[in-house]
């Protein structure tokens, strides 16, 4: 009797290492997991472009059932979404520092243009996806907040005070002085990441590249 119950006992040890080895492999609990999930997303971003980007991708780079991130998203537009809303926070963050310590006026207002421009270059591929509202959830309350906090950081580089993004009603001259900004930096940092130009830098005397020429043409632009 006593030989007949051994291999059971055994049997049970063994299936109590091979959960133990499952859990130390996935220590997600309920609630780190969707934020194991966006990075992942992100690593796949970096690695594989934003054609990469798919559920499965993200379920392979974080370990876990491919169904996991339909289960805490949605779909593939949610998981991208929240996503760019972190993106949307880091670039809230990194005009921020950049403009610490300036006082309202014109040098602060280059400051956040190259706070933004430096977020862009350090993140292209993010910068990117945040711009590609086709294929995000464009409705989805992260991805909103996280583009107001983004737009009412940028909107100190037209001087204006105004939480434009949660009125109804703009006024015609802060809308242009807003887009007029908006374009300027996004373009100077589309190209910037592009490398679009590498070749006026090197073809201008006394600019070194292109990352100085970006810092001489925002020390030059024109903010109201």
């Amino acid at each position: 009797m006593n030989e007949r119950r051994k291999p059971a006992a055994v049997s049970r040890s063994k299936q109590t290492q091979v959960s133990t080895a499952t859990s130390a492999q996935k220590p997600y609990h309920h609630g780190s997991l969707p934020n194991a999930l966006l990075a992942a997303a992100e690593t796949v971003l970096r690695t594989e472009g934003i054609s990469g980007l798919s559920l499965r991708s993200i379920a392979r780079e974080a370990g876990v059932s491919h169904t996991a991130p339909q289960h805490h998203f949605g779909d593939t537009a949610g998981v991208l979404s929240e996503l760019a809303a972190i993106g949307h926070r880091r670039l809230t963050e990194t005009m921020a520092k950049h403009a610490h310590g300036f006082a309202p006026g014109s040098q602060r207002r280059r400051a956040i243009a190259r706070g933004y421009v430096s977020f862009a270059v350090a993140n292209a591929d993010l910068f990117r996806l945040m711009s590609r509202a086709d294929m995000l959830d464009n409705t989805r309350p992260a991805l909103v907040e996280a583009r107001r906090a983004s737009a009412m950081a940028l909107s100190d580089v037209t001087d204006d005070s105004t939480d434009v993004t949660q009125s109804p009603k703009l006024d015609a001259a802060r809308a242009v002085a807003m887009t007029a900004a908006w374009a300027y930096v996004h373009g100077l940092a589309t190209l910037l990441i592009d490398g679009r130009l590498n070749g006026l830098a090197l073809a201008a005397d006394g600019v070194e590249n292109a990352d100085a020429l970006v810092d001489a043409t925002i020390e030059q632009m024109q903010i109201q």
